[in-house]
């Protein structure tokens, strides 16, 4: 399971939560700790950058909000990052530098590293998603099995358990996911991977890789 380890998925340097990450080698590890850590810091950002705007909830004042957008905390919005019409932030969710949070896109307990780009009707929940990924329009993270049982992480034979009910999708640097699509709960992407539009994707995909679809996962040229 190298290829789901924290290490092998994101450059740490492109995130404020750099320092949660380092403490745990699995990402979903790093889930349940995500409003702690957002409430430890927040009262330590610079406010030259950043001001409250509400109960644990912290805004760069060069980011854009609109004014139909919904924030709740604990929640840091970093600098440059844009929240356009109707998003729902739900709470525990941290969004990177020049990030963009789209139009009726929900997010609840996730890491958007910084230029993460989720603008049309996405869901993230439970989720990771490393520097520069980008998620289609309409593409989502489902994070709950449908018997409601905890999440195991599987890649073929190999198996993990999260201990965990809801994790949703882990996704590498430079991730792009096509529209349409769905990250079943526990998928894990690689860094520089491609998910073709439509996909239904379950497991773990190789970095540096084109998912076509299950049976179809070719190596980058």
């Amino acid at each position: 399971m190298e290829g789901c380890k924290i290490k092998n998925l994101y450059n740490l340097e492109h995130t404020i939560a750099k320092n949660l990450l380092e403490k745990f080698e699995y990402p979903w590890e790093v889930l349940p700790e995500i409003s702690k850590f957002i409430i430890e810091i927040g009262n330590n950002l610079d406010k030259n950058i950043y001001e409250q705007k509400g109960e644990n909830i912290w805004i760069a004042k060069s980011a854009t909000i609109y004014p139909t957008a919904y924030i709740k905390g604990p929640a840091i919005i970093g600098e440059n990052a844009e929240v356009r019409h109707c998003a729902f932030i739900r709470g525990n969710a941290i969004v990177g530098n020049n990030a963009v949070v789209g139009n009726s896109t929900e997010l609840k307990n996730v890491i958007l590293f910084d230029n993460v780009q989720v603008p049309h009707y996405n869901y993230v929940g439970d989720s990771i998603l490393g520097y520069k990924a980008h998620m289609g329009a309409g593409s989502i993270t489902s994070n709950v099995k449908s018997d409601k049982k905890l999440v195991i992480i599987k890649n073929g034979k190999e198996k993990i358990e999260t201990g965990l009910k809801k994790v949703g999708a882990m996704m590498g640097d430079e991730v792009e996911v096509g529209c349409g699509s769905i990250l079943n709960p526990g998928s894990i992407i690689g860094a520089h991977t491609n998910i073709y539009p439509l996909s239904s994707v379950r497991g773990v995909v190789p970095a540096n890789s084109i998912y076509k679809n299950q049976n179809e996962i070719i190596e980058k040229k």
